[in-house]
């Protein structure tokens, strides 16, 4: 078997896993819960059969003319960059829902959380237009804008995923629990990305060895999410914390910031203090007055 071959079996696994996926996310109803989940992966049963021809179309190997072929190649740059940019954006949306539903038992932290992880997300993709070479030129340029936004999402999904990890005890967070799949699934995404990226930055020659373990990693993603979806999720058990621990005071103080509620007038705090201590001078001056006299007598 060639390798093209095997690449070949590879993505029709990649397709067939991706819309078992879709179809057992929306039967369990998971869409409801993950919508920008649904819709990624609605995107990608979608758009794998339309990227296969017309990139089969380009290549020559549906038959057609060199001006067909031409328009495919046109044709499959703009749909796989479109779809990239979609991924990317999606992505970002994914993050957001993942971090919600961890933190759905703190909802003051996880409101506060979400207005903080947008400033975040917007400053990250302000960094990262602006610190991007533009090497391509025209309609190339797109690649460059492409590629940056991926980049900024995948460095979110690795602090993501450590941030669940790191807090899974304190959230009662269950490993079973599928904003943790998802998260892990685009955490090894991520972190298959970079390394590859790295290695093919250093040698040119291992590019055919890598794109076999892309795709296997892509494959065990799949079928990790699949096994996420098919299980039954665990019921999450309801977070249980003192009323004097640093978490609870943390949601308290999130939950009231940017409500107005009952404006209560406060008088001169300060001086209430000091009145208070004047008058526990007063009385300790009287009782020993009266102490005093009770002896002369």
């Amino acid at each position: 078997m060639s390798s093209q071959q095997a690449m070949s079996i590879m993505s029709t696994a990649e397709f067939l896993l991706s819309a078992a996926l879709g179809f057992v996310f929306w039967r369990k109803g998971l869409h409801r819960r993950f919508p920008a989940m649904g819709t990624y992966l609605a995107l990608r049963v979608v758009s794998t059969p339309v990227l296969s021809v017309l990139l089969l179309g380009q290549m020559g190997q549906l038959a057609v003319s060199h001006q067909l072929q031409v328009t495919c190649r046109f044709a499959y740059f703009c749909t796989y960059y479109a779809v990239y940019i979609a991924s990317a954006i999606l992505l970002f949306f994914i993050c957001m829902e993942v971090f919600r539903s961890a933190l759905s038992a703190l909802p003051g932290l996880a409101k506060f959380g979400i207005v903080i992880f947008r400033w975040t997300v917007l400053a990250s993709v302000i960094v990262t237009l602006s610190s991007m070479s533009f090497v391509h030129k025209g309609l190339m340029v797109i690649t460059d804008i492409a590629y940056g936004l991926m980049r900024s999402v995948s460095i979110l999904e690795l602090c993501l995923l450590a941030f669940l990890c790191l807090s899974m005890n304190a959230l009662h967070l269950s490993v079973r629990d599928m904003s943790f799949g998802i998260a892990l699934g685009f955490g090894l995404m991520s972190a298959n990305d970079f390394f590859i990226a790295a290695l093919l930055s250093h040698s040119s020659s291992l590019t055919a060895p890598l794109q076999f373990v892309y795709q296997a990693l892509v494959l065990v993603v799949l079928v990790t999410w699949a096994t996420y979806a098919a299980l039954p999720e665990p019921v999450r058990k309801p977070l249980v914390v003192p009323v004097n621990s640093t978490i609870y005071r943390w949601n308290e103080i999130a939950s009231a910031l940017g409500h107005t509620g009952t404006q209560v007038a406060v008088h001169q705090p300060a001086n209430s203090f000091f009145l208070t201590d004047v008058e526990n001078v007063v009385d300790r001056v009287l009782s020993r007055n009266l102490k005093n006299r009770e002896s002369e007598s």
